[in-house]
C-alpha cells in the first residue's frame, strides 16, 4: 500500500507542477499582443513614410519596431512569460509578419502624401521635367 501512496502522491505533484491557464485569459493576452502589434505597425509605417524611407530601410525599420514590441510585451509580463502565455513564442512570434500588410499601407500613404504635398522643390522638378520639351500648351 505504501507504493502505492507514493506512486499517487508523486502523480498528485505531477500534475500540480503542470501550469494550466483560464482560456479566457490567456485569449485576452493574445488580443494585446495582436493589437499592440498592429497599431504600432501603422505608426511604424506612418514614421517611415514621413521619413521618406524607401525601399530596404523601411522593412529594417518594420522588424526593428516588431522587436522592440516584443521586449516590451516580455517587459509588461515582468520578464515572467510563462505566467501569462503558454510559451515564449507566442509573445515574439506571434502576428510578427501580421502586421506587416498596415506598415506597408500606411508607409506608402504618408510617404505619397508627404512627397506630393509637401515637397515643394520636387514638385517644381517634376514639373520642370514634364515640361522641358517645351510642348505645354501648344495646340495639337
Amino acid at each position: 500500500m505504501a507504493a502505492h501512496n507514493e506512486s499517487e502522491k508523486k502523480s498528485s505533484d505531477s500534475v500540480n507542477d503542470l501550469q494550466t491557464f483560464r482560456a479566457e485569459n490567456l485569449q485576452s493576452n493574445m488580443k494585446v499582443i495582436y493589437y499592440s502589434r498592429t497599431f504600432l505597425s501603422i505608426i511604424g509605417g506612418v514614421i517611415a513614410g514621413i521619413l521618406g524611407f524607401t525601399g530596404l530601410a523601411g522593412f529594417v525599420l518594420y522588424f526593428l519596431i516588431m522587436a522592440i514590441t516584443s521586449i516590451a510585451l516580455i517587459a509588461k509580463a515582468k520578464f515572467s512569460i510563462h505566467a501569462y502565455f503558454d510559451s515564449w513564442n507566442r509573445v515574439v512570434l506571434d502576428g510578427f509578419l501580421g502586421g506587416l500588410m498596415s506598415f506597408v499601407l500606411f508607409w506608402t500613404f504618408a510617404y505619397d502624401i508627404i512627397d506630393s504635398f509637401y515637397c515643394p522643390a520636387k514638385i517644381a522638378e517634376k514639373r520642370a521635367l514634364l515640361f522641358a520639351d517645351g510642348s505645354a500648351g501648344k495646340a495639337v
